[in-house]
C-alpha cells in the first residue's frame, strides 16, 4: 500500500508541501502574530496535499507544535527535525506525523538505512534529504523513500540563500535511487522557478519561508499555475484536464500579518 504522505503528494495537481515554522534561520518571526490554527486552515483552503511541521529548535520548533498541527488537520504531516534515533521515530508517530525527515549529511549510510527501515515499520514515510551526489548514493534504494534535495546548506544553519539549481543538477542522481517521489526543498520563492522544477520531473516542492512571507498565497499559486500552463508545449494535441484547485488563500490573505519579504 502506498503511504498516505507519498500518495497525497504524487496525486496532487499542485504538489506543494506547505510548511509551518515559527522562525527563519536568523530567528525572524514568520507567523506574524497569527495563530497556528489560522495558518493551517489557510493551507487547507489553499489545497495543500501535505503539511510540513518544523520541530527543530533552530526555527523555534517544538514537539508541541507538531501535536498542535496534528490536532487541527487530517492532512498527512511531515516532521522536520534532526532525527537520529529509533526513539525519536516512535515519538514522531505518537505525535501524529505520517512522514519523518532523515538527513543524509548527518547519518552514516548504515544508520540511515536502519532508521528508514524502522520508520517504515512504524508506518512513517522516510523523507530522506540530500545535498550532493555522494549523499544520494547512501539513500536506501527502492521506491519507499521520498528523496528531497535541500537547496540550502545545513552547515551554515540554512542562513544563506537557497540554490534551486542544485535540485536540477541532482535530479538524475535522485531518480537513480528508485524513488517514486523526488522533491525539491528550500529556497524556492519564485512561482516561475517552482514551475520549472515541477516540469523538470520533481513530484513535489517543499516551501516554507517563501509561502509564509508572500503577501498573497492566492496570487503566488495562480502565478505557479499560469507558469506551468505556459511551459506546456503549445503544439501538444493531448487533451489536458483543467486544473480544479481549491481557492488558494494563504496565511497572509486577509490576515494583515505584515511579515517582511525575504
Amino acid at each position: 500500500m502506498t503511504p498516505a504522505f507519498t500518495q497525497a503528494l504524487t496525486r496532487a495537481e499542485r504538489p506543494l508541501i506547505m510548511e509551518v515554522k515559527r522562525h527563519d534561520a536568523d530567528g525572524n518571526d514568520l507567523l506574524g502574530g497569527r495563530p497556528v490554527a489560522e495558518v493551517v486552515a489557510r493551507y487547507e483552503e489553499a489545497g495543500a496535499p501535505c503539511i510540513s511541521v518544523v520541530t527543530g529548535h533552530w526555527f523555534g520548533g517544538t514537539e508541541e507544535l507538531l501535536a498542535e498541527v496534528a490536532a487541527l488537520t487530517d492532512l498527512p504531516l511531515l516532521r522536520k527535525d534532526f532525527v537520529t534515533s529509533r526513539r525519536q521515530l516512535a515519538r514522531t508517530r505518537e505525535l501524529g506525523a505520517s512522514a519523518v525527515l532523515l538527513t543524509a549529511k548527518l547519518l552514516p549510510a548504515g544508520v540511515l538505512a536502519r532508521l528508514a527501515g524502522h520508520a517504515l515499520e512504524l508506518g512513517l514515510t522516510p523523507f530522506v534529504e540530500i545535498a550532493d551526489a555522494a549523499e544520494s548514493a547512501a539513500v536506501p534504494p527502492g521506491p519507499h523513500c521520498v528523496v528531497a534535495v535541500n537547496n540550502k546548506d545545513i552547515t551554515t544553519r540554512e542562513r544563506l540563500p537557497g540554490t534551486p539549481d542544485r535540485s536540477t543538477d541532482l535530479l538524475p542522481a535522485v531518480l537513480r535511487t528508485g524513488t517514486r517521489c523526488a522533491v525539491s526543498a528550500g529556497g524556492i520563492t519564485d512561482p516561475a522557478r517552482a514551475a520549472l522544477l515541477l516540469d523538470a520531473g520533481f513530484q513535489g516542492l517543499l516551501i516554507g519561508t517563501g509561502l509564509l512571507r508572500t503577501p498573497s498565497l492566492t496570487q503566488w499559486c495562480a502565478r505557479l499555475d499560469q507558469a506551468r500552463a505556459q511551459n506546456r508545449p503549445a503544439a501538444s494535441t493531448t487533451p489536458r484536464r483543467t486544473l480544479q484547485h481549491a481557492p488558494c488563500r494563504g496565511p497572509q490573505d486577509g490576515a494583515g500579518s505584515g511579515s517582511p519579504h525575504p
